[in-house]
């Protein structure tokens, strides 16, 4: 910057020759520099005003703009975005073949209690008792009034009990957001699925694990982030689970009965379309474990899977079935059936008069368990148990159930001449109606193994051989003339031929001594269409007794299998099977003219 001088020179010699004050010259250079200088601050304050307004008026434009979205949106509770929580609450779906529901989540709320906030909590507690009458009024006053600072009341509410709780208006009561398991179908399928609880929690969010059944055997599966939240799919078939249930609820109280399983399955695929066991309970307010008595008295037991049982004369096919494959006998031969067969001081006999022999198939259609128990001898011991075994009941079932391991039959620990002959007759080995069901599915299917499942499958299971498409042909028309002319005569459903042998085993008793003169377990194992089937039913009664007549009647014929039957007819429809029309002997019917 070039400043010019207040004393210029040349100016100052020109005011001397004309005689002029030098001074005025400098005070006029001084009053033009400040007049400057003043130009220049002005210049520089007006821009600075400037930039100043254009920022206000951007501000409230923009301002202005973000209230004008906001009025015209949609009201929203805002809500705080919690990052970092160790607790996964998220845990996916159950549901059955067809993708209804069988497990799902809710959102709701925990409730707690900070008592130093409580402004009257004898009041609060008071007010609590009559929300919730199943707490304790005098433990929640003693909780609110000691020296706590910390008290969970509810795990999980339902909207109408958190707004009772908000009307208390005491500022101590909060309220935590959670995840529960909810079952939509109440009881129906409450065995297979098993049942959540909490595990990790705290007063934001709460970790659900399963406890038992699907939900405790596939609880990491179900957890697991990677799977997106995929349902897990089942095999079973709600609505043919609901039918189930219903009728076999209807014929356990309507035979005495006091408990009852059922096993619907597919022969050649291995799925489990439905499985039930009476008494029941509901997996949203599942109940505690008895700690003393018998576990099998609990609603909780499995009688499907976890009950082994004496099953009677439904193994009796399983003999013939060996005796036939070894080339032993044919359906025509004839057997021995002159009671009672000894065997030391032990005697068999049949529970009716039998003819002195019997053709193989009467030894089924009759249920001789003297003609069994000969043709039992006839395979011996050692080729028994190895067929047995092939069938798996010698084993526990791999069925995907955290109860399956506790359910292992219960086989002689000498495999001797007597028990070969009870054995052949259902005596002496005990299984669970899910193994019967795998059994008779592997031997009837065409003879090859088959595994229970309770996953959707669509693969038809190629198990090892048991016995050959022959005898399992064989099998299959000798359990057909037992519904037509034996001892299940009760089962036969018009439109649908059922194949299928009774059961009815004396019961043990509970302390060891030999079994009830009362008491049976009683039982039809049966598959439709007979002479191609699809499925296997398994039907159990514990203690059953028909009391229409003068004397009760606790035989299968008599209890379980007027159960499958009805059973039968309500499912079989709603497998998509077709009712077939009988034929009628044209040479029995007469023209008529109109």
């Amino acid at each position: 910057m070039i400043r010019t001088p207040l004393r210029p020179l040349a100016r100052i010699l020109k005011a001397r020759e004309k005689g002029e004050d030098p001074g005025a010259i400098a005070a006029e250079n001084l009053r033009l520099r400040h007049e400057a200088i003043a130009d220049k601050s002005r210049a520089r304050a007006e821009g600075r005003l400037l930039v100043l307004g254009a920022f206000f008026a951007v501000a409230f434009i923009a301002i202005g703009l973000r209230m004008g979205t906001i009025a015209n949106s949609m009201p929203e509770e805002p809500r705080t975005a919690a990052t970092g929580n160790p607790i996964i609450g998220q845990r996916a779906d159950i549901v059955d073949r067809n993708g209804r529901i069988l497990a799902t989540n809710l959102e709701t709320h925990s409730l707690y209690a900070q008592p130093q906030h409580m402004i009257d909590p004898i009041r609060a507690a008071q007010e609590l008792k009559a929300i919730f009458p199943e707490l304790n009024e005098e433990r929640m006053v003693k909780d609110f009034t000691g020296k706590r600072k910390f008290v969970w009341i509810r795990r999980q509410l339902s909207p109408e009990q958190m707004q009772q709780v908000h009307d208390i208006g005491s500022p101590g009561l909060l309220f935590g957001p959670r995840e529960m398991r909810l079952y939509p179908n109440g009881p129906i399928a409450s065995h297979v699925l098993g049942g959540a609880s909490y595990g990790r929690e705290d007063v934001a969010s709460a970790e659900v694990i399963g406890v038992a059944g699907i939900e405790r055997r596939f609880d990491s599966l179900l957890r697991d982030p990677a799977n997106e939240g995929k349902p897990l799919e089942l095999s079973l078939d709600l609505t043919v689970q609901a039918a189930t249930e219903e009728v076999l609820d209807g014929g356990m109280k309507l035979m005495n009965a006091k408990g009852a399983a059922a096993v619907l399955m597919d022969v050649h695929t291995g799925e489990v379309i439905a499985m039930a066991s009476l008494p029941d309970f509901d997996p949203n307010n599942r109940p505690q474990v008895l700690l003393k008595g018998d576990q099998s008295d609990s609603p909780l037991f499995n009688r499907a899977v976890q009950g082994v049982y004496e099953l009677g004369s439904t193994f009796k096919i399983f003999a013939v079935a060996q005796a036939m494959e070894l080339g032993l006998v044919n359906p025509q031969t004839m057997i021995d059936t002159k009671g009672p067969l000894t065997w030391g001081r032990f005697r068999i006999r049949d529970s009716h008069h039998m003819p002195a022999t019997l053709s193989v198939e009467d030894v089924i259609a009759e249920s001789s368990n003297v003609g069994t128990g000969r043709i039992a001898m006839q395979i011996g011991g050692d080729r028994q148990s190895k067929f047995l075994a092939s069938l798996g009941l010698t084993e526990a079932t791999q069925v995907e159930l955290s109860e399956a391991p506790s359910g292992q039959p219960l086989t002689p620990k000498k495999w001797s001449e007597i028990s070969t002959m009870t054995i052949s007759f259902g005596h002496g080995i005990s299984d669970s109606p899910l193994h019967l069901a795998a059994a008779y599915a592997s031997l009837l299917n065409g003879g090859t193994r088959v595994m229970p499942t309770l996953l959707k499958t669509k693969v038809v299971q190629q198990g090892a051989r048991v016995v050959s498409e022959d005898t399992s042909a064989k099998a299959r028309h000798m359990l057909r003339r037992v519904v037509e002319e034996g001892t299940a005569s009760m089962g036969d459903v018009p439109g649908y031929e059922v194949g299928g042998k009774t059961g009815t085993a004396d019961k043990p008793r509970t302390d060891g001594r030999g079994y009830y003169d009362d008491k049976v377990i009683a039982t039809f194992a049966s598959i439709f269409p007979a002479d191609d089937p699809k499925y296997v039913l398994i039907v159990t009664l514990d203690e059953p007794s028909e009391n229409s007549g003068d004397k009760p009647r606790r035989t299968a014929g008599w209890t379980a299998v007027p159960v499958a039957a009805e059973m039968i007819r309500r499912v079989a429809p709603l497998l998509g099977l077709r009712p077939q029309l009988e034929t009628t002997d044209l040479a029995s019917v007469t023209l008529t003219s109109n």
